[in-house]
């Protein structure tokens, strides 16, 4: 399956429901529309830039940010998170876990054919692929616990230019809060909690 710049999609698997269902997820309208709802403000913490803090209503939470800090001026691969609002698009969970959430949308399930695009002179640049798939990508089906829930935002993704940053996720963060690749992660406990408040056009505000 290849994404086009234009959005249009070529589907070289007849007959696939799950390709279509991505498709569905991904591209089409209600991924691109969405309806404003909670917004969250994510700020640095005072006592470590590679961190932050999360606040949703009386809820707050740790969590991780990216390795290069807090950026208004976002480049593919320098590992920074970016100062914007970012309103969620879409979810995804890991496939095969027969634990329940309360996300306020649908998650689409990851397999072993899932991946992510960061190719950024591809035309799948910042789109869902299926693998295996030649150029640069990450794999959403992990050893790990990052994306045994993921939350896809908006950053380069309704509008894209080559290069400004692709796969800015709210994800699952590993023990100690390292940093991220440029994502915001919370703990699996704390994601599990603030999962209720988490729709399409619930909006992640980065403060720099």
């Amino acid at each position: 399956m290849h994404f086009r710049s234009s959005g249009k999609v070529i589907n070289t698997i007849i007959h696939s429901q799950r390709e279509h269902l991505i498709v569905k997820l991904a591209l089409q309208r209600p991924f691109y529309k969405y309806q404003r709802r909670e917004t969250i403000a994510v700020r640095r913490s005072p006592s470590n830039p590679l961190q932050g803090i999360v606040r949703i209503g009386p809820l707050v939470f740790r969590a991780a940010l990216g390795r290069g800090g807090l950026t208004g001026r976002k480049r593919e691969g320098d590992g920074a998170t970016p100062v914007a609002d970012l309103p969620i698009l879409a979810g995804f969970r890991r496939g095969g876990m027969p634990e329940r959430d309360s996300a306020g949308l649908r998650l689409w399930r990851v397999g072993t054919r899932d991946g992510w695009c960061d190719a950024p002179g591809h035309a799948s640049y910042n789109r869902p692929v299926r693998l295996p798939f030649r150029e640069s990508h990450e794999k959403l089906l992990r050893d790990d616990v990052l994306y045994d829930f993921g939350f896809v935002l908006d950053w380069n993704l309704r509008s894209r230019r080559r290069g400004l940053g692709s796969a800015i996720f709210l994800h699952v963060a590993k023990p100690g809060y390292p940093p991220t690749e440029g994502c915001i992660a919370l703990s699996r406990r704390d994601m599990l909690v603030a999962m209720p408040y988490l729709g399409r056009g619930t909006i992640l505000k980065v403060f720099g």
